[in-house]
């Protein structure tokens, strides 16, 4: 009998009754769980203590959740300001090793949010703190309200690569509506990564890695949030999910 697909998912580190914790979204091992028929595995973010290599043989696949956290500027060759944080340095100095790794191995990697980011940054990419400053762009930032049904709602479409891979999940569609919401975007591009879509104003809004082992694509939106009922969340998690399979049919 086949085992189960293991997918990890690397830890925020946050403090709690001035004490660390490591934390993730519900949202995201919900997904994972209900939408890959993986089984989810939180990876501690503890930088040098964490042996990638050996966290690694035991995965099939990797996901780079959404937080309120920003990737540090040092990082990408910037001088950090207040509208660059707050930070998590503990989950950069984990998660920027963590991707390099990932890539190299080939092992299937979807990216969102700030993992998006991430990937960007790991590759060599810049970002901007506040994009909803700039001349022309739209406000991506999360409505104020209560309501999660709000805050993670349809704000705007994308424009969809023609021929890319996230056009072909979305059974050749040209544009769909995503829950995109984010302060941060990718300023300057990494040489190794490829457009997949844009929202109107021009932000990046999903890249993949250009001759990648495997699959390995970076959404700024957020199709973890109740994956089931939106059939694009369910087609680009599923997706993964059989890549994710794959590998482990490989490796069984």
């Amino acid at each position: 009998m086949q085992r189960k697909p293991l997918i990890g998912l690397p830890a925020c580190v946050r403090e709690l009754d001035g004490q660390p914790f490591h934390v993730i979204g519900d949202k995201y091992v919900r997904a994972v769980a209900q939408a890959t028929g993986a089984v989810p595995v939180v990876l501690p973010s503890l930088a040098e203590l964490l042996d990638i290599p050996a966290a690694l043989e035991g995965l099939d696949g990797v996901v780079l959740t959404g937080s309120p956290s920003n990737v540090h500027p040092d990082h990408y060759g910037h001088a950090p300001t207040p509208e660059h944080e707050p930070y998590d340095p503990q989950r950069d100095a984990t998660t920027l090793t963590l991707i390099r790794a990932v890539l190299a191995r080939g092992l299937p990697l979807l990216a969102i949010c700030r993992g998006m980011q991430e990937l960007n940054v790991a590759l060599g990419g810049t970002l901007h703190p506040r994009v909803h400053e700039l001349p022309g762009r739209l406000d991506h930032r999360r409505p104020a309200s209560d309501d999660l049904d709000v805050q993670y709602g349809k704000r705007h479409s994308i424009c969809l690569a023609p021929g890319g891979q996230l056009q072909s999940i979305a059974g050749g569609a040209k544009e769909v509506e995503v829950n995109s919401l984010h302060w941060q975007a990718i300023d300057r591009l990494a040489d190794d990564l490829e457009v997949e879509a844009t929202a109107p104003d021009g932000t990046i809004e999903a890249v993949r890695v250009r001759n990648a082992q495997g699959f390995a694509l970076a959404v700024q939106w957020h199709p973890e949030y109740k994956v089931l009922e939106d059939p694009f969340s369910t087609a680009l998690f599923r997706t993964f999910g059989e890549a994710v399979a794959a590998v482990t049919k490989e490796v069984t």
